[in-house]
């Protein structure tokens, strides 16, 4: 053969077909056929003294070429199945079988390009070529104990043995796992699904360490802690400690199982062993001859081929791990995925017919009570446990009660722009009814008409976004700028009332996180209450004082009247709901407030000051970031 294939003859018709070196594999329980070593040498004598006596024409006999998954090397592969390809030999004469060595991935392109007859490997990559090319099982290998078949493919986890080693899967969470391949059946699928089944994917280990071939690589790694755990093929270890290679007590088994009469501990259920298979292309007849072949052969050591075995189990595992034949699952479709979580979607489509149906008998309740409010405006009562209900339109209500108390300075506010913008218009008329086209002149009427109209539409929008139905909208907010814009709102009212407003910000407050509207609705309540605390005042012009300061890691904004101040008896009911002292009041502004601040993480208070008067307090929480 051309390059580095050579043929060796290790009898007059079976060949091993040596490769070039194998490239790192992936682990798998590997059939280990042991058969005496006397049995083989007398075969191996017998053969060729009929060389000498009876030569054979090996150019005429037909080539059978076998892949075989070689985990372990050409050599490894060539130890475990010579007994095979011995047998066939004999048994068949007239065929000469060449052993060709390969990985996971050379025996998939063999497969693929049809250049071998017969392939035997591990159950894993038995069920992905059967689904990928249509490879069909001839037989089996099977071990049996106490003449009875076992299952024989499963996987060993382990940890050095120490007092706090991980006794289960669970202990491994976040543990570095070494591995020969992540491909690999017996040396990392099969304990994969253990994991899965354990409760312990794995993204919630430190990943896995692949460590190629051979196998005693993973033991390596643990010995030498760069991984804390490692996964082998069951009986790995007992061959080693057989060896000499590792002492008895040097690893402990993670997750053991009840042996069951199997004689190597494992962490892993057992699956069916290697198959030997042939390709759809191959012979039927010749498949039917090395078939019944293959079943006469005596087993060796309770070791040998039997029927197709079943490989639902291998099926099982490949679909609970979405892998093989069935990586597709990992693909997710909106009808796999509707399929996988029905009963959800089914819980979810009660949900929202439930949902329908209350929103539907919500907004026929909104409705007929708006309808009832329209003609029954006296009916205070109801409109308040609907506000306590839905806080929102609590809210909102109370912004709106606000507003009808300031409206009457609102209007007289807007008259003074209308009424600049009349004169400036009558005043421009005038002058072109004199003839008096004075361009500069118009410009300046044109101009003044132009910025009492914005001085409208000023207080228009201040007044909408005070009272627009709108979403809670939390943000950084200078609450320096949030007083002054009240103050703005609310100084037409202030004028009307003749009352003065003395201003106090502290420089260099923190921000603190609230909803505007909310913090200016508290503001014009205690401003509203201070104006009307002031009404019969004795000293009127000593006004009202608005301040901020900081204390306690908190902002802290002050209204003080220099009113009567309140009776014990009042301050203690203070912030009851529906509690007032106006004649037309309704009891709800200063229990609103309370709770905005509140929900803000923050307290609203009172306190009657020694002078004189009364002070409304209430203090925000500022930003973390501040360091507080």
């Amino acid at each position: 053969m051309a390059g580095s294939q050579r043929m060796r003859a290790t009898s007059p018709s079976i060949c091993v077909e040596e490769r070039p070196a194998v490239s790192t594999l992936p682990a798998s329980r590997f059939a280990k056929i042991r058969g005496f070593v006397s049995q083989r040498s007398m075969i191996r004598v017998l053969l060729a003294v009929l060389c000498i006596l009876v030569p054979v024409d090996l150019a005429q006999a037909r080539e059978i070429r076998i892949a075989v998954l070689a985990f372990q090397g050409s050599e490894r592969a060539a130890r475990d199945f010579e007994q095979t390809f011995e047998y066939l030999g004999d048994a068949l004469p007239e065929f000469r079988f060449v052993m060709v060595p390969l990985d996971l991935a050379g025996v998939s392109r063999a497969v693929q390009s049809n250049s071998v007859d017969f392939l035997i490997t591990n159950p894993g990559n038995y069920v992905e070529l059967e689904g990928r090319f249509g490879v069909t099982r001839v037989a089996t290998f099977e071990t049996r104990e106490n003449n009875v078949a076992v299952d024989t493919v499963g996987s060993t986890v382990i940890v050095r043995n120490r007092d706090d080693h991980p006794t289960d899967f669970k202990g491994l969470v976040g543990a570095r796992i070494a591995v020969v391949a992540a491909d690999a059946f017996g040396g990392w699928q099969v304990v994969w699904r253990e994991f899965e089944d354990a409760g312990v994917p794995l993204t919630k280990t430190g990943g896995l360490v692949e460590t190629g071939f051979p196998m005693s690589n993973v033991i390596e790694e643990v010995r030498a802690g760069r991984t804390d755990a490692g996964v082998l093929r069951t009986c790995l270890l007992e061959e080693e400690v057989a060896a000499g290679r590792v002492s008895v007590d040097e690893f402990a088994i993670v997750a053991e199982k009840d042996p069951g009469g199997f004689p190597c501990r494992r962490s892993s259920r057992l699956y069916p062993d290697w198959a030997f298979a042939r390709l759809a292309t191959t012979s039927g007849d010749l498949a039917k001859s090395v078939t019944a072949k293959l079943l006469e052969m005596v087993p060796s050591d309770g070791r040998g081929w039997t029927a197709p075995q079943d490989y639902n189990p291998v099926l099982a595992l490949f679909r609970d791990l979405k892998i093989g034949p069935f990586e597709d699952l990992s693909r997710v479709t909106l009808f796999g995925f509707v399929r996988e979580h029905w009963h959800w979607f089914a819980i979810a489509a009660v949900g929202l017919g439930w949902w329908i149906v209350h929103v539907v008998r919500v907004e026929t309740l909104v409705r007929r009570r708006t309808a009832e409010l329209t003609r029954e405006i006296q009916e205070r009562g109801r409109a308040e446990e609907e506000a306590r209900a839905h806080r929102q339109e609590r809210d909102q209500f109370s912004r709106l009660g606000i507003l009808g108390e300031m409206a009457s300075n609102i209007a007289h506010e807007l008259n003074q722009p209308l009424a600049a913008i009349t004169n400036y218009a009558e005043g421009m008329t005038r002058l072109i009814d004199a003839g008096r086209n004075d361009p500069a002149i118009l410009r300046d009427g044109t101009r003044g008409i132009a910025g009492q109209a914005e001085r409208a539409g000023t207080i228009v929008r201040r007044i909408r976004s005070f009272v627009r139905r709108r979403e809670i909208r939390r943000e950084n907010l200078d609450i320096n700028e949030v007083v002054r814009e009240a103050l703005l709102l609310f100084e037409a009212t202030a004028k009307r009332c003749n009352i003065p407003f003395h201003v106090r910000l502290a420089a260099d407050l923190p921000q603190v996180k609230a909803d505007r509207i909310e913090i200016e609705q508290v503001l014009l309540n205690l401003f509203q209450n201070a104006v009307d605390a002031m009404a019969n005042a004795k000293q009127p012009e000593r006004g009202i004082v608005v301040s901020t300061s900081r204390t306690d890691g908190k902002v802290e904004v002050a209204v003080r009247d220099h009113g009567t101040g309140l009776a014990p008896d009042i301050e203690a009911r203070l912030f009851e709901t529906f509690f007032t002292t106006k004649p037309q009041g309704l009891g709800l502004g200063l229990s609103i407030c309370r709770t905005i601040v509140e929900s803000h993480g923050g307290r609203l208070w009172a306190s009657n000051e020694q002078a004189g008067g009364l002070s409304m307090r209430f203090a925000l929480p500022v930003q973390a970031e501040d360091g507080e």
